[in-house]
């Protein structure tokens, strides 16, 4: 997957000429599917400029009005099942005495996007009525009849001996890899698990070599069972990276703290370059030309599960660290953030799933690239999805028409101006595309890419993981010698 970066910020998306001031003209807004074709509408309007946002309380700073909520959660609230302090004791005996169904580490990094609200309004394992709507229409309507975005299915498979010792039981206790009690799930529903249909639909192949499919679902249980969670306690890691790990709801508090009045989210799995710093930099620049006094970054690199060729999280964290030590981005205007979220590798499907999370996060503005969540096709020299599949779903998605989506500009390396920059196709022969791949072959070989391209700092962090990749591979071989 290349690592070419896009910004366009165009009128048939963003209204650059309307100012904040006039959002009160603007009607009130629906989540409802829309009867007229919503490609290229203009996202904006209906829901930066309405000033009739529920569920929003507002402070005086400096002349403005600080929302302390720029952008409603699904179903209106952010889900929170995470099981009051003063109720522990209780429920973990009660958890001891059920049927246990034994998570496998995908399982946990779900329960603990679903118990945080990152998949609000769902607050459980999806039971089969939601897991169809999730498979079939990248959706899930609401009992008032409002749709929210809902592409990838969130699902716990089990295996017949689990199921028959489950047995008539309306609730079980969920029990993670090392044995610990985490959750209890309420009302359970077991059905079928069909792993074709389930992969087909999510991925638009069956082709062996999907990174997901290969780890998680093909080994996976014949069954799904869903139902409503109970975390007996927060997810914690104990990786290091813990503090990392806020909340839709710490985040939404952090945003006001900082007095945001707009939030745009940059999700990443790769290191931070100074092509990416570029686009997030001119994105600020942008939205300040649009009247917005402060509004703030966003930078959250997923955090659950990734192939095995990604550079691995905690390495990512300590490059962003850099990133920002080294002044490439602005500590008082970025908040980096970790993302818990295991990786599909599933595009256009799957950047839905990732663009919905922000919204429940607090972020207004959502920057897509090229080929989202896209991978190399497994079987075969090309990609496994059209590369501008993503931005335009994303556009068309039901659920999603609150969200304001900010497609990039093309960024490659000047060769004459020894710096990355926006591409000229008038001097096409002055750019340098170097993609994700070329990137880590500059790293583990030890060749510096061209002056300009990353900070040093985040440089010398990658060039290190790969020497220690290298030193640890080579003791193998000379322990048999």
């Amino acid at each position: 997957m290349s690592l070419t970066i896009k910004l366009t910020i165009t009128p048939h998306i963003i209204n650059l000429n309307l100012h904040p001031k006039h959002r009160a003209k603007i009607p009130a807004y629906s989540l409802g599917f829309r009867p007229k074709p919503i490609y290229h509408s203009n996202a904006l309007i209906p829901i930066l400029y309405n000033n009739k946002q529920p569920r929003m309380s507002q402070a005086s700073v400096s002349g403005s009005v600080i929302k302390s909520s720029l952008i409603e959660p699904d179903g209106g609230v952010v889900v929170d099942v995470i099981v009051p302090e003063s109720e522990r004791g209780s429920k973990t005996l009660e958890a001891e005495s059920l049927p246990k169904v034994r998570l496998a580490r995908i399982d946990v990094e779900w329960v603990h996007v679903i118990s945080e609200g990152w998949a609000s309004p769902l607050k459980g394992f999806m039971r089969e009525n939601e897991y169809l709507q999730s498979l079939h229409f990248n959706s899930l309507r609401m009992g008032n009849g409002t749709v929210v975005n809902m592409s990838l299915p969130i699902v716990l498979a089990i295996d017949d001996e689990t199921k028959e010792n489950i047995g008539s039981s309306k609730d079980v206790g969920l029990v993670g890899p090392d044995g610990d009690l985490l959750a209890i799930l309420r009302s359970i529903e077991i059905y079928k698990h069909n792993k074709e249909e389930r992969i087909a639909r999510t991925w638009g192949t069956t082709a062996p070599g999907l990174p997901y499919v290969e780890e998680f679902i093909t080994p996976a249980g014949n069954w799904l069972i869903g139902g409503d969670l109970e975390v007996l306690k927060p997810i914690k890691y104990n990786d290091g990276l813990d503090h990392y790990r806020l909340s839709p709801q710490q985040l939404r508090k952090e945003f006001d703290r900082r007095q945001a009045d707009a939030v745009f989210a940059f999700q990443l799995r790769n290191p931070v370059h100074n092509g990416h710093a570029l686009l997030m930099n001119d994105t600020r620049r942008r939205l300040l030309e649009m009247g917005y006094k402060n509004p703030i970054l966003l930078l959250h690199p997923l955090g659950g599960f990734t192939k095995a060729d990604d550079v691995p999280l905690d390495v990512r964290m300590e490059q962003h660290s850099k990133v920002l030590e080294d002044g490439v981005l602005d500590p008082e205007t970025t908040i980096v953030a970790i993302f818990p979220s295991p990786m599909h590798y599933a595009g256009p499907t799957e950047v839905q799933w990732h663009a919905k999370a922000r919204i429940n996060a607090g972020a207004n503005f959502y920057i897509v690239g090229r080929d989202p969540a896209g991978m190399g096709h497994p079987t075969e020299k090309r990609d496994l999805y059209d590369p501008d599949h993503g931005k335009k779903v994303l556009s068309m998605a039901p659920g999603l028409e609150k969200l304001n989506i900010l497609p990039f500009r093309v960024a490659a390396y000047d060769t004459v101006a020894k710096k990355m920059a926006f591409f000229d196709p008038s001097r096409s022969k002055d750019f340098l595309f170097i993609s994700g791949t070329k990137m880590r072959t500059y790293a583990r070989t030890g060749e510096n890419p061209p002056d300009g391209f990353m900070c040093p700092g985040g440089w010398e962090v990658l060039v290190k993981h790969y020497e220690r990749l290298q030193a640890e591979e080579a003791t193998p071989a000379a322990v048999s010698a």
